[in-house]
């Protein structure tokens, strides 16, 4: 593989909880705007029925999460761990990617309308 590997960090939960149940919205509005203003790139992606699940190592995780999930994610932890703060009902962890088993960090199993 040419490309680097990196760790991304993420937050995981049910669509449901995350999506309709919390004020998630809200809060990447507010996130995404605090990048704006600190001109920072932005960082963080939302992916539904993220495929990293898919991979062995994650085979625990994704029994512990109601389907169909959701996913944020991100290359910076602080992010990550302010999320976990602010929201409940939500697990956290890491990955490298590309990886033999991630090909990449931000596929989703879900397919476009």
């Amino acid at each position: 593989m040419n490309e680097e590997t990196k760790t991304y960090y993420y937050v995981l939960a049910s669509q449901r909880f995350l999506l309709e149940e919390e004020p998630f919205e809200e809060v990447l509005r507010e996130r995404t705007n605090h990048y704006q203003r600190n001109n920072k790139e932005i960082d963080f992606w939302l992916v539904k029925q993220p495929a990293f699940l898919e991979a062995p190592e994650f085979a625990e995780v994704k029994q512990k999460c109601p389907q169909p999930s959701v996913a944020v994610i991100s290359s910076d932890r602080q992010f990550i761990n302010w999320l976990k703060l602010r929201l409940e009902y939500v697990l956290t962890g890491e990955f490298q990617a590309p990886s033999e088993q991630i090909s990449h960090p931000l596929a989703s199993l879900e397919t476009a309308c």
